[in-house]
Order: C-alpha cells, then structure tokens, then sequence
C-alpha cells in the first residue's frame, strides 16, 4: 500500500495521555509528510490538550467514527490501554488503515501473531512502537558492537529503574490479564526488544517477578536472564521500587567493556515541552557520557543523539515507497514468547527452554 506522494499522511491518534500527547502526537506533527488530523478521546481535558497543543486538529469521542469514515485518514496511531490495543488494531486492518501500536503490542503472543496474521493476508501495513531502539545510548552500544570496540559480546545488562515507592492507582497496577500491568510488562518490552536485537534469539529464560511494594497486585519489580543462540547471555532489571539505580547499561566483551549511567534525554525532554526538531535534540551533555574500560585503560565515549523521529520518518518511507517498517511486528511477538516464558520461569522457579526459528 502507497501513500500519494504530494500529499501529507493524515493521521488519527486514538488516545491522549502519556503515551498519546508526550511519545507520539509531538513527533506525528514533527515529521514531514505526516500531518495529525484526529485524535481520539472522550476525556475533556485532554481535548483541551489536544486542541492547546495542535490547533486545528479534530476532536472525536469514540474510535468506531475512524472506521465509517476511512477515507477521512490514512494512518492510525494507537496509543490507548493495553487492553484496547488488539481490538483497535484488528478494527483498523479491517478498514484497510495501516496502524501502528504502542508497546506492549498485546497481552499475549498468541492475539499479537493474530494481527500479524490479519496484516499480511489484507496486505495492510503494521508496526509496534518500539521507540527505545533509537535511544542514544542504545544507538552507541549497538555502534560499538558493530565496530568491534569491546571484541566478542559476552555479556549484555540493560535496566529500567525508577524509584516510585508509593504505588498510584493506575490500570497500569491492574491485575487482570487483557490489561497487561506490571513493571515487567511495561518496560519488559524495551528491554527485550533491545536485547534481541542485538544478540538474536533466546534458547533460555530465567526470571524473579515479585511484588515489593504493599497492596500491590502485579509485580513491580523484575529480574530476566536470556541465553541467546549466539552464547551471549542478557541479564535485565525493571523495577518501580529502586532507591538507587544501577547502570543503564553494562556490556562485558572479550577486549573491553562499555557502562553507561543514566536515562536516554529524549522522554524528560518531551515532558517539559521540548520537541523534536530544535538544536541539539537528543544530545546527551559530556559529564553524562558511558566509558569504554579495559584495565587501566578507561576512557569515555560521545552518546548518539537519541532520535525518536527517525520512527515515524521511517513509517513515512514505508508507506511511500514500500520500504520495510521500522519495527517488523514479528518482533514483537517474539517479545512477548519471552515475556511469558519469563512468567512460566518466576511461577515454577526454573528455567524455561524456548524452540526459535533461525
């Protein structure tokens, strides 16, 4: 499916919280060839929002307008709970309108393969929100790597740590299954799209789940160790309950070996009103910059702008020219087998083997 080329790409966000106004409304309107015509919410003050921060865009209350009239808007952007996720998606295949859904694509494996099933047989365009490949410092240890800057990978740990001591009220914090809550589900994603992309697919999963705060129903604290086929083995923490957090990432190799401290700075951007476009966007300040250590030898190393833009800048080549998307949704079904061999781990406490396709 091509888009006309003289044309912008109108697109229609189901959704306007956080994920909604702060991950992907600015960077719709941030990029050429995309235009945000619609969003959807039923909440008044986020049709405020919407309106204060996009002037001129259309305002609806329900998603079932978008599919009897889908010649009002070429792309869909769904960005509402996790429990929408799937129904909205298989709403917008059906109505031929390529979609892209935020992370985590589903609650299951199983209802993520089925819309990469639907995607395929109508020919219709599909990708998932992982925004955090084009994290700055990802974009650096996946540079580092391909240099051969530590020698051979051994090992990959990569944390999402954040410290929320008292829990809110949140479906995030819901316990039941469609709503795919937890710190786990949350961050799990990222860590282990990251993960996977840089080592490949996983023979082996360990995992402790726990809750650690009081009155919590869904885990707030996670630890996941992969072995991949290629020998690599991934360890990675996501935990809402971390006083002090540990570095972003350690990556051990053969000669030398990369830690960086510290979050990517395109989120706490974002949330002060910052957008994508201005001088020096994504640009990590030097005193925040991760080392390459050998020994004695230890020396820093310049963070990769973060560059969420080049997303959706990519959906825009996708659906022009037929380029491939910038998330294979394949992916994310993968994800997510490791996301419940993760829980089958935890549960029986012991290691879960996986079968994968090279």
């Amino acid at each position: 499916m091509h888009m006309p080329q003289h044309a912008d790409i109108r697109v229609a966000l189901i959704g306007y919280g956080l994920a909604g106004e702060t991950f992907h409304a600015p960077f719709i309107s941030a990029t050429p060839g995309l235009r945000l015509a619609c969003v959807v919410t039923a909440n008044d003050d986020r049709r405020r929002r919407a309106l204060r921060d996009h002037p001129g865009v259309s305002i609806v209350d329900r998603a079932d307008w978008l599919w009897a009239h889908p010649q009002e808007i070429d792309l869909i952007v769904v960005a509402s709970p996790n429990r929408t996720h799937v129904p909205l998606a298989h709403a917008a295949l059906r109505a031929g309108l390529p979609v892209i859904v935020d992370k985590p694509v589903a609650a299951t494996a199983e209802q993520a393969q089925t819309l990469v099933e639907e995607s395929r047989e109508r020919g219709v365009f599909l990708t998932v929100f992982h925004n955090r490949r084009w994290d700055g410092d990802f974009l650096t240890v996946r540079r580092l790597i391909a240099e051969g800057a530590l020698g051979e990978p051994r090992r990959f740990e990569s944390r999402f740590e954040r410290w929320r001591p008292e829990a809110a009220a949140s479906w995030r914090d819901s316990a039941a299954p469609e709503d795919a809550g937890g710190v786990f589900f949350d961050l799990g994603p990222h860590l282990i799209d990251q993960a996977l992309l840089l080592f490949g697919p996983v023979t082996h999963v360990y995992a402790e789940l726990d809750r650690r705060r009081p009155g919590v129903v869904v885990d707030d604290d996670a630890f996941v160790a992969l072995v991949h086929a290629s020998g690599v083995r991934s360890h990675l923490w996501a935990s809402a309950v971390a006083a002090a957090r540990g570095p972003r990432f350690r990556v051990l190799g053969s000669q030398a070996a990369y830690t960086k401290h510290g979050l990517d700075v395109q989120e706490e951007a974002l949330k002060r009103g910052e957008r994508p476009g201005k001088p020096g966007w994504g640009e990590e300040p030097a005193e925040c910059w991760g080392r390459v250590s050998a020994g004695d030898r230890d020396q820093p190393v310049q963070t990769a702008p973060g560059a969420y833009q080049r997303f959706y800048a990519a959906v825009v080549a996708a659906l022009r020219t037929g380029a491939r998307p910038p998330v294979d949704p394949v992916d994310a079904v993968a994800g997510l087998e490791i996301i419940e061999a993760a829980r089958r781990s935890a549960a029986e406490a012991q290691v879960v083997a996986l079968e994968f396709s090279v």
